[in-house]
């Protein structure tokens, strides 16, 4: 069941307190074992239990067990296959106008919604004990689990006309090789935390591509003959127009795995041998919007802290493309977003949907930009506001305007470190005044991969590593630098997850003096280093020191 369902549904029945729900989720995002095998784990409620108190708090029959049951085609055919694998729904019972069902996560609210408008009739519910019906809709439904490589010889036994998507009713694709290939690409790079997937066409192969933890990793290649259909498809799924080829486009797919909603975002690119196509993963159960769990240093974390409560000012968080700065921001809003604070943010694109926080996707075709929408900001009484990027000389101008009348304003800049973003600033052409009299803090991150904790060996550093990180042996003493050496929880790559490092810089009254004076980076650098700012290669090194990461990972971002 989904923890998000289910651990509120448990509080509200006074059946865990908000501390043991802390634990809960923590513990499954730890181990992955669901949430109901961590509730009977922890002696709070067994299986049994818990279906009798979701039975009678929703009002629903209970079906303890199914085995007995006979499934007919003719029922099994009222749910669409990849609905009913998408949703984890299994058909029990229908009067024809009617379909009684039962689903892997019973306090989906959306569920029954979804299946209504599948199926084209009501829908009921009852509750039945998760891994049965999982177990059901896997034995008749197929499992998401489909292998790869027998798609791609179905593909490659595959007529042409069957491989084509375009021009053709979208409900008659719903069967078609193509489809369940892309579907399975998608549902294997979601579950294996996936940050992006690209589908390259070459001019003799056709590449499909996953990001996880930074690095990039390639899947088995299909038929070069399927680049067209496969990107063709995914433009179908994204809503882009399929008979355009030669200028990029952008749309966005909403799809349903395991019964979670996971966004994708889509952009295609026209190259040389047809459309390059890569799938951004925005899948808000893999990411974390808490910000004590972002493992940032307590100083830093408790200025940060600080810094967001104020009233008014401009706070900054700066890195390259993939450095965690929208998460990063994402959990500063989720810390302050109370009842009492009004919280406006301005994005391209939204990427996650914050509850009680207005969010606007900026638009440049209709010249709803940055700008714009920040003048809009301005009327609509807010307290806190998010600036996807600072972009250009008008959008920091009117950033500064807001601070400056009373509002604190979080934004992001593409800057190498924490003293780059005066500079960018500056080269904008902002005046420096106006810099030193509104912000608060700089804070400079980047993303390293952690070591997996399952393979993790220890090794005593040589001193030409230590030299390369500037550090001398006695720096060390006889503690250990630690490596992966591959094993089946890291897919043999020695690493797992990501860990991040900080670099914040403290705009105190001489780095205000600094900037009124224009003074370059390295100066406001330097200076910043003498009032104890910790360099990103410093807090690289606690994190090597610490067991979270190596040597190869901080050389290379830092």
């Amino acid at each position: 069941m989904d923890t998000r369902h289910l651990l509120p549904f448990l509080e509200e029945q006074n059946l865990l307190t908000p501390d043991q729900s802390r634990e809960i989720s923590e513990e499954q995002a730890r181990t992955g074992k669901p949430v109901e095998v961590i509730l009977a784990n922890f002696g709070i409620l067994q299986m049994a239990q818990l279906l009798e108190k979701i039975s009678d708090r929703l009002g629903l029959p209970l079906i303890a067990d199914l085995s007995g049951m006979e499934l007919s085609p003719e029922l099994l055919a009222k749910i669409p296959p990849h609905t009913a694998r998408n949703l984890g729904a299994l058909p029990v019972a229908t009067d024809g106008a009617t379909l009684t069902v039962a689903l892997v996560d019973p306090l989906n609210p959306q569920a029954i919604e979804d299946l209504r408008f599948a199926c084209g009739m009501e829908v009921v519910q009852v509750v039945v004990p998760p891994d049965q019906v999982q177990a059901l809709v896997e034995r008749h439904y197929g499992s998401t689990e489909s292998n790869i490589e027998d798609l791609i010889q179905e593909l490659e036994k595959a007529p042409e006309s069957a491989l084509e998507t375009e021009g053709i009713d979208l409900n008659a694709v719903g069967s078609a090789p193509i489809v369940k290939y892309v579907n399975t690409v998608i549902a294997r790079a979601i579950q294996a935390k996936a940050s992006d997937i690209h589908f390259e066409p070459f001019e003799k192969e056709f590449k499909i591509r996953y990001r996880v933890d930074g690095a990039l990793y390639e899947m088995a290649p299909p038929p070069r003959r399927l680049a067209v259909p496969v990107t063709s498809r995914i433009k179908v799924m994204a809503n882009l127009n399929i008979a355009e080829r030669r200028v990029p486009q952008d749309g966005r797919i909403q799809t349903l795995l395991g019964g979670r909603n996971v966004d994708l975002r889509v952009s295609t690119l026209p190259t040389q041998y047809g459309e390059s196509v890569v799938l951004r993963v925005l899948d808000r159960s893999v990411v974390n919007l808490d910000l004590e769990k972002l493992g940032i240093p307590k100083a830093i974390f408790d200025y940060i802290c600080d810094t967001i409560e104020k009233p008014n000012g401009i706070f900054i968080v700066t890195g390259p493309t993939g450095s965690g700065k929208t998460t990063t921001l994402y959990a500063c809003l989720n810390r302050v977003n109370t009842i009492e604070t009004k919280i406006l943010t301005v994005e391209d694109p939204v990427e996650y949907e914050l509850e009680g926080v207005i969010q606007v996707p900026a638009h440049e075709a209709i010249g709803l930009t940055f700008a714009r929408a920040l003048r809009a900001f301005l009327r609509q009484d807010p307290d806190k506001i998010l600036v996807g990027e600072t972009r250009d000389l008008e959008t920091a101008q009117i950033a500064i305007q807001a601070s400056l009348t009373g509002h604190l304003v979080m934004t992001s800049l593409h800057t190498n470190d924490a003293a780059g973003a005066v500079t960018r600033l500056l080269d904008m052409g902002v005046e420096p005044f106006l810099m030193a009299a509104t912000m608060e803090g700089i804070l400079a991150q980047r993303l390293l991969r952690r070591v997996c904790k399952d393979c993790r060996t220890p090794y005593p550093p040589k001193t030409e590593i230590l030299s390369q990180l500037g550090l001398a042996p006695s720096d060390v003493g006889d503690r250990p630098f630690y490596f992966g050496k591959g094993c089946e929880t890291c897919n043999g790559t020695g690493y797992r997850g990501r860990v991040g490092i900080y670099e914040l810089l403290d705009i105190r009254e001489p780095i205000r003096q600094l900037i009124n004076d224009r003074a370059p980076s390295v100066i406001i650098r330097q200076k910043g280093m003498e009032l104890g700012m910790t360099t990103l290669r410093q807090d690289g090194i606690r994190n090597i020191l610490e067991g979270h990461t190596t040597v190869e990972e901080v050389l290379k971002y830092t």
